[in-house]
This record gives C-alpha cells, structure tokens and sequence, in this order.
C-alpha cells in the first residue's frame, strides 16, 4: 500500500510505495527558507516507488543541482530533488500520516536555531473552548483530508 501525502489544498498527491531512506531534519539555510520554518524534514523514497497521483508539482531549482517541488495553487512544500538521483526526497511534512516516519538523524547543524532546546519550558496554550469563530473556521475547512479521496476539491467550495 506505501505511504500516500500531498499538499494543503489537494491539487498534488503522491504515494510512495517503497520503505523511506535517512529520515532525517535538515537546519540548513536552504531548506529553512523553502519551507517557511526553521527545519525540514526529508526522507527519500526510490523513484521507482514513487508516483505522482494527482497533480504536477511547480520547482524552484534552489541550486544548480538541486529543485525543490512544491503545490503551485497552496505552497506546500513537497519534495527536495536532484534530477540524476535514483531517489527523490519528500517532506515528512506532507505524509498523510506524518507520525509513521520519525527521523533518524539531524544534519547542518550549524543553522541550527541556537535555542532549540528551551522549546520543551515553553508555557502550554490552553486548548481554546469552542467559540463561534472556532466552529465557522471548521465548518469552512478547504484543506484535503488527510488521506486519498476520488475527487478534490469537492465542489462545495473554491
């Protein structure tokens, strides 16, 4: 069956079907910046057992030698590429079931955020009680399931 994810709004959708190789957090500055966070997480799949099921991703070659794919419509970051590889890298992010791939390692640590390790003494928000505006929000909910579906969008929105 493999591992199926895609991005926000549904337009790309992919599945792999092969075990995920170096599940890894990536601190460097580049993929700091392609997906809007202070880390990424990747894994590689072979590309023999990864299929695009829906959509076409947009890349930005970050690199000469790298491109990264990402939801042209929504902006979720999906994949980190080098073309010549036999594999392709997916933001764990993206999975379905982001909870099934726990990295492995850690690499570039220089761009590291410094205070990382304060994060666990952070004070907890409150879960918010449900308000008006909590249940408009998800009434209104545009975001793909997480898990694949015949038809997206559904129709009874944008």
């Amino acid at each position: 069956m493999g591992l199926t994810g895609g991005c926000q709004c549904g337009a790309v959708r992919y599945r792999a079907n092969g075990e995920l190789d170096y599940p890894h957090i990536c601190h460097c500055r580049m993929c700091q910046k392609a997906a809007g966070n202070y880390f990424l997480p990747l894994a590689g799949v072979m590309r023999v057992d990864f299929e695009l099921t829906r959509g076409e991703p947009k890349w930005f070659h970050s690199s000469g030698l790298v491109r990264r794919g990402f939801c042209g419509d929504c902006g979720t970051p999906l994949f980190y590429d080098i073309p010549d590889a036999d594999s392709i890298n997916i933001a764990l992010g993206s999975l379905d079931d982001p909870q099934a791939v726990k990295p492995v390692m850690q690499s570039n640590l220089d761009s590291k955020m410094a205070w990382f390790h304060a994060l666990d003494g952070l004070p907890v928000e409150p879960e918010p009680e449900t308000t008006d505006r909590e249940d408009r929000i998800a009434a209104s909910n545009h975001q793909h399931p997480d898990h694949d579906i015949s038809h997206w969008p559904s129709g009874d929105h944008p």
